[in-house]
């Protein structure tokens, strides 16, 4: 009772009838002192002569881009719509439209995760209206079609990115259409007149629209008219057919059907394509897969591997079709010339200080000398040997090192003092490049390697020794694969093993190998030298020889130690240089 008197309360011209409203409604009997009688107004006919339409549906979706689109369906569809956009509410008035009693609403529409977080219908004398609450900056419109109104709003900065995703895709000349409630059939003779298109329509093809658009592409206006009225196009030449889309698809379909039904009643025919660069098992298997292959269910492919040939037997436009699928497959694979460099730079230096000396004398039975035997051959009157009367013997061991030495002699009182300096500073420099280089077709494996294979003895469980070989070697492993703009990605595997020192194990000696590998994957411009990775190696080696607590003395400790020092370096680098091959190359 409590909707019924208050629909009813909005159509009221006075207190007094409203008062007769609400005693008819609530059933009680009047006195006889009261003027009014309830019997004078009948809710339901008030509301009836107030309105002709009715707001039957509310039906609230998210689209694709975000925005909020509501489907309202009316009872009628004369009604023309008003859309006010003011202060976080778009609201739409719908004269002479009155609210179904289940339309009555409020919705909370938050979870839809659009501008749009509630919806609210409320009724008036004149008209009904659908009150929209929204946050942010947004865009709102309308598109009537009979008894439908699809409202849209949707956030401008998203709006403005999907009008660019569709001003790409669609390329017609701008056009503006303004109609209220007019045939749909005469807006596209509109559009297919001002485009020079011949148009056709079937009989299925009816209602009407109100549509308001402000230069749009012309493709743009009719698809949007199209998918409001669930109607589908075909464009053949200048004419423009325009059917609803389940009948389109329906008629394709049976197009289809009765070209399938002919193709199994043509004649086979028998033919042969020659391939020049493909192998033809590879094409022909491309022909006759189950997934996408280009004959039909009645057609056979067959291979003559001696002369690269493809026999076909099939109705004359599987034929056609597989031959322009052969030349556009059956093309020469592009080359890259690959060229790596590997560069390593050794660099040392060496540097050695040593020193000997010896003092000899003798007085009365007293002698000294660097050894016993020096001593005691001093104690005779004879000078010793050298290495005999040497007290500090720490030279530089290179026999290239320089040499200074001194010798004083007093013959008279038998007294000799030997000294010796040796001083080394080598420096080592050197530079090897290994340069390989090979020619691959586009994503196909390519290995070049040269070096040497070092034997080794290798022992088996029963105690048998075996000679087996082990490769040291330069080597390049590559895989190229040429992008559309003429890069180059290469999977790259370089290695550069070199022999290297002998060590003894249980079945003898044997060489160690030096390895040095690089993995990867890289993206280069075509005939761009790129580094591709780089070791740096640096040893650095102090020896000292020393006669205990007198080579710890200060400046005179020179004396009594041998010191040597070295610094070794060790750089490698690794380029590669790939170049797509031409003509010209």
């Amino acid at each position: 009772m409590f909707k019924r008197y208050t629909y009813n309360n909005l159509i009221c011209k006075n207190v007094v009838r409203c008062l007769v409203s609400f005693i008819a409604l609530s059933g009680i009997t009047a006195t006889a002192q009261e003027t009014l009688s309830p019997a004078l107004v009948d809710p339901y006919e008030k509301v009836n002569s107030a309105y002709n339409n009715t707001l039957d549906n509310i039906d609230f979706n998210r689209n694709a881009n975000g925005g909020a689109e509501t489907k309202l369906t009316l009872s009628a569809g004369t009604v023309k719509p008003q859309l006010i956009e003011a202060k976080g509410k778009v609201t739409l008035t719908l004269p002479a439209t009155a609210l179904a009693e289940d339309q009555y609403v409020e919705l909370d529409v938050v979870n839809f995760a659009t501008p749009v977080s509630k919806i609210e219908t409320f009724q008036e004398e004149t008209a009904s209206k659908v009150v929209f609450t929204y946050s942010g900056n947004v865009s709102a419109r309308f598109i009537q079609s009979d008894n439908e109104i699809l409202v849209s709003i949707t956030e401008i900065n998203r709006e403005i990115e999907q009008q660019a995703l569709e001003q790409d895709a669609y390329t017609g000349s701008p056009i503006s259409l303004d109609f209220q409630d007019v045939p749909v059939r005469q807006v596209l003779q509109i559009i297919a007149q001002v485009n020079g298109f011949n148009l056709v329509t079937t009989d299925t093809v009816s209602g009407n629209i109100t549509i308001s658009l402000s230069a749009v592409p012309w493709d743009q206006a009719l698809d949007m008219i199209l998918q409001i009225k669930g109607l589908g196009k075909r464009l053949q030449g200048n004419i423009l057919l325009i059917a609803p889309a389940e009948e389109l698809t329906a008629r394709e379909t049976q197009e289809l059907e009765a070209k399938q039904q002919v193709a199994e009643l043509e004649s086979l025919r028998t033919t042969t394509i020659t391939v020049n660069y493909a192998k033809a098992i590879d094409l022909a298997n491309i022909l006759s897969s189950e997934d996408g292959g280009i004959l039909s269910g009645r057609g056979s492919v067959t291979v003559d591997e001696r002369t690269n040939t493809i026999l076909l037997r099939d109705t004359l436009e599987s034929i056609d079709g597989a031959r322009a699928m052969v030349e556009l497959l059956d093309v020469p694979v592009k080359q890259v010339l690959i060229e790596s460099r590997m560069v390593t730079v050794n660099d040392s230096v060496d540097e050695e200080l040593g020193v000997r000396w010896g003092f000899t004398g003798q007085q009365d039975d007293f002698a000294t000398s660097g050894s016993l035997i020096g001593a005691d051959t001093a104690n005779t009157g004879l000078v010793g040997d050298l290495d005999n009367r040497l007290n500090v013997n720490l030279p530089v061991t290179n026999e290239n090192a320089g040499f200074l030495a001194f010798q004083v002699a007093s013959l008279a009182n038998g007294t000799i003092l030997d000294l010796e300096l040796s001083a080394l500073e080598a420096e080592n420099k050197g530079e090897i490049i290994a340069s390989p280089r090979i020619t691959v077709a586009n994503q196909q494996e390519a290995y070049i390697e040269q070096g040497t294979e070092i034997p080794f003895v290798s022992a088996a469980s029963s105690g048998a020794t075996a000679v087996e070989f082990k490769k040291a070697v330069l080597s390049l492993l590559v895989t190229p694969q040429i992008t559309p703009d003429n890069r180059i990605i290469l999977d790259l595997v370089v290695t550069q093993d070199t022999q290297g020192d002998t060590v003894s194990t249980s079945t003898g000696n044997a060489i160690a190998i030096n390895t040095q590998e690089l993995r990867t994957q890289v993206l280069v411009e075509n005939g761009q030298t790129v580094v591709l990775g780089g070791i740096f190696q640096q040893i650095t080696t102090s020896d000292v020889n020393k006669i205990p607590l007198f080579g710890d003395l200060p400046v005179v400790g020179a004396l009594f130690r041998n010191s040597s020092n070295t610094v070794e370096k060790r750089e490698l680098l690794i380029f590669v240089t790939p170049k797509i091959m031409t003509e010209s190359l």
